[in-house]
């Protein structure tokens, strides 16, 4: 997605995935993630680290000494590599050339320990407005990087993620601020691309509660809003799917 100005503070660095641009971002950022062009289900997405292990000789005041040791998780497997480019080789060969985008890594909140994200569900009313009418929440499966429910996460209502992060006079609002968000990036993907009638807005969460926008999917899963106890809300997007023509199953 390119971001209008007013959404870029949502938008983490994000470019295609080269040497360079690779070895730059992680050298800048420490941790990114790398995901495929297009993907789906979370699928491919691999999370890079490079991390200092400082030795100080303890006899000696000289300076440190700093190794850079660097990791990269895809799925379960973690593997680990001594320097830059023997990484980056087993990268080529794991993504096989296929074109992929390296992203400035947030450190996501946690539930429970795990690592959760949202998804803000933004659609057209019958009336052409466009409405968000449902968020929810996404914990990751506790040995993954990604927290899509068909890729092993548990889904969670917002309310219940943010209850360790916010006292509940201020949730609401909070909800409210993510809704509008989703509502400004529908407005900026329609005003390029005239024929979407919703999207699925992936939103991390850093310690400070700064959205970040991750991924725009303009074909996004309704059907796990089904879990939330509230049915109206799955209830509504059946509805308005059915205004612009994409048939939503009950079940």
């Amino acid at each position: 997605m390119e971001a209008k100005a007013s959404l870029r503070q949502y938008v983490p660095t994000t470019k295609r995935m080269t040497h360079e641009s690779l070895k730059q971002m992680l050298a800048q950022h420490k941790m990114i993630y790398i995901k495929p062009d297009i993907g789906m289900f979370g699928n491919g997405v691999i999370r890079v680290e490079q991390t200092e292990a400082v030795a100080r000789k303890e006899k000696e005041k000289e300076e440190n000494n700093v190794e850079s040791l660097y990791a990269y998780q895809s799925g379960v497997k973690v593997r680990k590599f001594k320097t830059f480019d023997e990484m980056y080789a087993s990268i080529i060969k794991l993504t096989k050339n296929r074109p992929y985008l390296t992203q400035k890594g947030i450190h996501l909140l946690k539930h429970k320990g795990n690592r959760f994200d949202l998804r803000v569900m933004v659609q057209q009313t019958p009336t052409r407005a466009w409405e968000t009418t449902g968020v929810i929440g996404r914990v990751a499966h506790p040995s993954k990087i990604v927290t899509n429910f068909h890729n092993g996460g548990t889904l969670k209502s917002v309310e219940t993620l943010l209850r360790s992060y916010l006292p509940v006079s201020q949730r609401k609002g909070y909800v409210k601020k993510l809704q509008v968000l989703g509502q400004q990036v529908a407005q900026a993907i329609n005003s390029r691309y005239k024929g979407v009638k919703e999207i699925g807005v992936d939103v991390a969460l850093d310690h400070e509660l700064h959205p970040w926008i991750l991924e725009v999917n303009t074909s996004p899963d309704p059907y796990i809003f089904r879990r939330l106890s509230d049915k109206s809300i799955f209830n509504k997007m059946r509805r308005y799917a059915r205004a612009y023509n994409r048939p939503v199953k009950k079940s």
